[in-house]
């Protein structure tokens, strides 16, 4: 069985999220924003179409920009979609950090598309959108494969010839479909063998939760989610209570079971999950508590202002949460979040800054944290140059210089490997790993997003 997602969809043109594909009515002009609210709603992942198709190169990757963004800062996946007319653009959605791409099924260069997408980038992050299921009882063999020209397709799956009906080509090579016209949903549930989105406008609780309980329907889209994503949390209670799967934090531990302090509070350590630094330390009542688990959201308990508060509420610098433990004697949480921005009312990142003392044998070598601080230093280095530097010496030459350097050192790499001691071979990887670094800034990828990649593979 699916866990069934709800997942608000951004119409994107102009840096603003629009009503529809064919309506360009603005709802939010700034549609970072709406999608970082999204983030926060408990929705399952955002659909982002991008509606640049005819505005020319510029318009298509300032949109692409926007949407690299939001996937570097969403809690969520991003399922992207739009503008898609050839292998290449697929690529820059995924490079983008979509987790999904949305292939058009009523464009029929889409149709075409997907063996070279599902080859290239794997099945389970192609998806298809469809308005008429019609399209998909047509004969393959009579698409339009001029459509193809100048499009890269050396990526196909194999070498055999598609043959049959589109639904074929659908269930062969995407592993899931959007249906855009609820009403035709009966056409095609049970032609397809892969999962059924549902988008729609407006739609009553009862229906959704009817839908919901079909077997071919992994999911809700559309402005009925994407209007009353405030309410998602409340739907997925509702669909819970009956028996449909959804994705919610669950405590495996009671309130009741948990030994408080004054004020029956319970204290709560805050951690990075990235990297375990410790961010704060807070107190927890049982409303806060629930609502943490509900909503996903770091809340806590103000003992000054005697009331609850969701962190990052007044600031945007929000705690999403990734995982609560108690001790072993379970009077105290230790929260595990992704840190949006500082932890500290002060600005600073962590609260604990100020140092009392220290050994000098304290081990700095985290390797998270050296990527991270040398990383830094490189990047400071790019916007305050520093007379004598030999990272300002690298960047003043040029990408060129760099890659010149990258690739000694990368064959300094392989030379080393062929001697006994391995001092040699660690040394030349750092070597690699620093000019490394220097070509991440020249190109201003971070690690979050190397780290984010490779854990995808």
């Amino acid at each position: 069985m699916f866990v069934k997602k709800f997942l608000p969809c951004i119409f994107l043109k102009n840096g603003s999220a629009v009503a529809s594909e064919t309506d360009d009515t603005v709802l939010e002009a700034d549609a970072y924003s709406l999608a970082m609210r999204y983030c926060r709603s408990n929705a399952d992942g955002i659909i982002i179409i991008d509606l640049s198709e005819g505005q020319g190169d510029e318009a298509h990757d300032e949109a692409l920009k926007l949407i690299k963004a939001i996937c570097g800062d969403s809690e969520i996946p991003i399922y992207g979609g739009g503008n898609i007319k050839r292998l290449e653009d697929v690529k820059k959605l995924i490079y983008a950090g979509c987790s999904k791409i949305i292939l058009d099924y009523d464009k029929e260069v889409n149709i075409l598309l997907s063996s070279a997408a599902s080859g290239r980038f794997g099945k389970d992050k192609i998806y298809g959108s469809i308005s008429y299921p019609q399209t998909l009882f047509g004969d393959i063999d009579a698409l339009d494969r001029s459509l193809l020209i100048g499009t890269d397709t050396n990526f196909h799956s194999g070498n055999e010839k598609d043959e049959g009906k589109v639904k074929d080509l659908a269930d062969k090579y995407l592993s899931g479909m959007i249906l855009k016209n609820i009403h035709a949903f009966d056409l095609m549930e049970n032609e397809l063998n892969i999962p059924i989105v549902i988008s729609a406008k407006e739609l009553a609780l009862g229906k959704i939760i009817e839908f919901m309980k079909k077997d071919s329907v992994c999911g809700v889209t559309g402005n009925v989610i994407s209007l009353n994503a405030g309410e998602i949390t409340s739907i997925k209670d509702m669909c819970a209570q009956n028996g449909i799967v959804v994705r919610k934090l669950e405590s495996r531990i009671k309130w009741s079971e948990l030994k408080k302090g004054p004020e029956d509070l319970i204290p709560v350590i805050v951690q990075d999950y990235k990297n375990d630094e410790v961010l704060m330390l807070a107190y927890m009542n049982e409303e806060a508590f629930l609502n943490t688990i509900s909503t996903g959201m770091m809340t806590y308990y103000s003992r000054s202002r005697k009331e609850q508060w969701i962190k990052g509420e007044t600031s945007g610098h929000y705690q999403y949460v990734k995982s609560l433990t108690a001790d072993c004697d379970k009077d105290t949480i230790l929260a595990k979040v992704s840190q949006v921005g500082a932890a500290c009312h002060t600005g600073s990142r962590s609260c604990f800054f100020n140092a009392i003392t220290d050994s000098e044998e304290t081990d700095n070598t985290n390797p998270l944290l050296v990527f991270e601080k040398v990383y830094d230093v490189i990047k400071d280095r790019k916007v305050h140059p520093k007379e004598g530097s030999y990272t300002n010496y690298l960047f003043d030459k040029g990408i060129d210089k760099i890659l010149k350097k990258l690739g000694e050192e990368a064959t300094e790499c392989v030379i080393a490997a062929k001697n006994p001691d391995n001092r040699d071979v660690v040394y030349e990887i750092s070597d690699l790993l620093y000019h490394m670094m220097v070509l991440m800034a020249e190109k201003e990828i971070s690690w979050e997003e190397v780290t984010k990649e490779l854990a995808g593979r």
